[in-house]
């Protein structure tokens, strides 16, 4: 027993020295030696990080770039190194060794890949690119200004629209050196964010509505010439009686002759009708940003002979009236968009026995002016219909008979009159030479015709400025 006892306070003794001489080693011992990182501060050279230290990655800088279009592009590091994007610099990723640098398409400004399809643009297309460019709201600078900074510019690119890029200048302490907008230059982002994606998204959809919208002006030349920014009259010259078709690059309203007509968006710009009235006095009239010259037109007088049965019919205001209520509250509702994409035909081919603007006399009394077309034909003839458009009023009237109104969009209307009977009804939508009814002699007729005319706006219109052709090709090339 004394034996064992022995032995555990001889270890205990051993734990306790052991312990102690530890400690004083630990207290003695030289502190690590930081004379080398403290030398090399004064001497102003930067201390190297021990092998222990986690070394960061250095800092690229890039020396040039190029974007295609809104979606490809690439950059090129001062090593050489390359970097493409296909998504509008959203990703990134690194050029393979067989990667060749694009080259300019002679004369448009736009690059293509090596081996690309080397095919010469027709006219039109390069009218879009024209059309483009004058849409280009990014003007480059030798500075932008970057989160509150004032950043140098080494390289500026407009794209489209109000897309741009730039390059900052060594020394501009950015991480990432290239920069986008996409409101014109009025701020800058790093990175390709979900909103900034979105607007170059809107950018391509706008690209390709302006393309939709060139070809329907009948020619590149002439869609070049409609498809400036501000206003374009189609046409700028005009007579009383007839149509202009107003466009703008921009929403609003226009403000003609005491009424108010918004411009309603078709494609990539914004339009409406703007009727000419035909007592409206020649002369330069103001139209946004243009001027609308209505030149002087002589219209020709009409005497009629009708029974005094016939002529007791234009007595009846009640009647009549109500009639005029009923029109007017069909043609309050237009579709907002334009309903046709071809020319306008005529309803039908025959004697033209009274043309548009006439003034007429009843009996020897002033009527009124026959604002329409009178074609004279057997009773029973097919009518069609001028193009697509949306029954908006099928009815027998009391002057006019049985007669149909059709909806065009945008305010404008066909009118047939006079009809024997009437084959479609209201809502119906129809189809560009679709039969609609028979011609005949109803309401006030002396004998069987078709009185046809359009109304743009509430106003009747000449039908024949309409005919062959369609609103987008009243423009005329300049002389």
């Amino acid at each position: 027993m004394k034996k064992w006892l022995g032995l555990g306070v001889a270890l205990v003794l051993v734990l306790i020295l052991g312990a102690a001489w530890l400690l004083y080693d630990q207290r003695n011992s030289p502190p690590p030696n930081t004379e080398p990182a403290a030398r090399a501060l004064s001497e102003g050279v930067e201390p190297q990080p021990s092998a222990a230290q986690e070394e960061a990655p250095p800092m690229q800088n890039i020396a040039e770039f190029r974007m295609l279009d809104l979606d490809a592009g690439w950059f090129r590091y001062a090593d050489g190194s390359v970097m493409l994007t296909e998504d509008g610099g959203v990703h990134w990723q690194q050029a393979g060794s067989d990667w060749v640098e694009p080259v300019d398409e002679e004369g448009t400004g736009e690059k293509k890949a090596e081996g690309a399809a080397d095919q010469p643009a027709d006219q039109l297309e390069q009218s879009i690119r024209a059309i483009e460019a004058a849409y280009i709201a990014f003007s480059p600078g030798e500075a932008v200004d970057y989160k509150g900074q004032r950043i140098a510019v080494k390289q500026a690119q407009p794209v489209s629209g109000q897309v741009g890029w730039a390059l900052a200048a060594e020394g501009s302490g950015l991480v990432m050196s290239l920069l986008v907008t996409v409101d014109g230059g009025r701020t800058w982002h790093d990175e390709v964010t979900a909103d900034v994606r979105a607007a170059m998204e809107e950018e391509k959809a706008q690209r390709e509505r302006r393309a939709e919208e060139a070809a329907l002006y009948g020619s590149p030349q002439l869609a070049l010439q409609a498809m400036k920014p501000g206003w374009t009259l189609l046409p700028d010259r005009t007579y009383p009686g007839d149509a202009v078709l107003v466009r703008s690059s921009e929403p609003g309203e226009l403000e003609w002759q005491e009424q108010t007509y918004k411009l309603q968006p078709h494609k990539a710009d914004y339009f409406t009708y703007l009727p000419i009235p035909r007592a409206l006095e020649p002369g330069t009239y103001e139209i946004g940003d243009r001027q609308l010259i209505v030149e002087e037109k002589e219209f020709k007088t009409q005497y009629l002979k009708v029974s005094e049965q016939m002529e007791s019919m234009r007595r009846n205001t009640e009647r009549i009236q109500a009639d005029q209520e009923k029109v007017k509250a069909a043609r309050e509702n237009s579709a907002s968009t334009f309903l046709f994409d071809s020319e306008f035909v005529a309803p039908l081919k025959g004697r033209l026995s009274t043309p548009f603007g006439y003034t007429r006399y009843v009996n020897g009394k002033l009527s009124n002016s026959h604002m329409a077309i009178d074609l004279a034909v057997p009773e029973g003839t097919p009518i069609k219909a001028t193009n697509d458009g949306v029954v908006a009023l099928a009815d027998e009237l009391y002057l006019s008979g049985n007669t149909i109104y059709l909806d065009h969009g945008l305010g404008l209307f066909s009118q047939y009159a006079h009809l024997s009977k009437l084959q479609v009804a209201d809502g119906d939508t129809v189809k560009k030479g679709d039969i609609i009814g028979l011609v005949g002699s109803t309401g006030f007729s002396t004998g069987p015709h078709l009185h046809f005319t359009f109304w743009a706006h509430d106003v009747p219109v000449n039908p024949d400025v309409f005919f062959e052709t369609t609103p987008f090709q009243w423009l005329k090339a300049p002389q």
